[in-house]
């Protein structure tokens, strides 16, 4: 069972390599904004990946329109890559967990501030 793990997470982090490379150069919409991609998680029959990614410049709903949009053209220029059987059918997340951490950190240094005026 760890084989087929590791085997999982290589391939996941080769599917996110490609992908950085692939999406910038295949989205060219300013309106999308600067997609970053965060992870790369794959079933355990490598049939479906979720592919988590945050963006800059461009709301998210509009970027993950575009990643929707492209997710077939992506997956066939994937398989053109990648030397395994069967390639992952691509699913886009917007990770909001940078953006959580962003908000977190912006309440505790109100906190503070709070704090130190008392």
């Amino acid at each position: 069972m760890p084989v087929k793990n590791h085997r999982n997470q290589r391939v996941a982090d080769q599917i996110q390599r490609d992908l950085a490379e692939l999406i910038p150069r295949e989205i060219r919409d300013p309106k999308v904004g600067l997609i970053t991609l965060q992870a790369v998680e794959l079933t355990t029959d490598m049939a479906h990946a979720k592919i988590f990614f945050t963006v800059l410049g461009a709301e998210p709903e509009v970027a993950l329109a575009a990643l929707r949009e492209k997710a077939g053209y992506l997956h066939s220029l994937l398989f053109k890559r990648l030397h395994i059987h069967t390639v992952p059918t691509l699913h886009f997340h917007h990770d909001e967990s940078v953006a959580r951490g962003v908000e977190m950190s912006r309440l505790i240094d109100q906190a503070l501030g709070d704090r130190d005026k008392a």
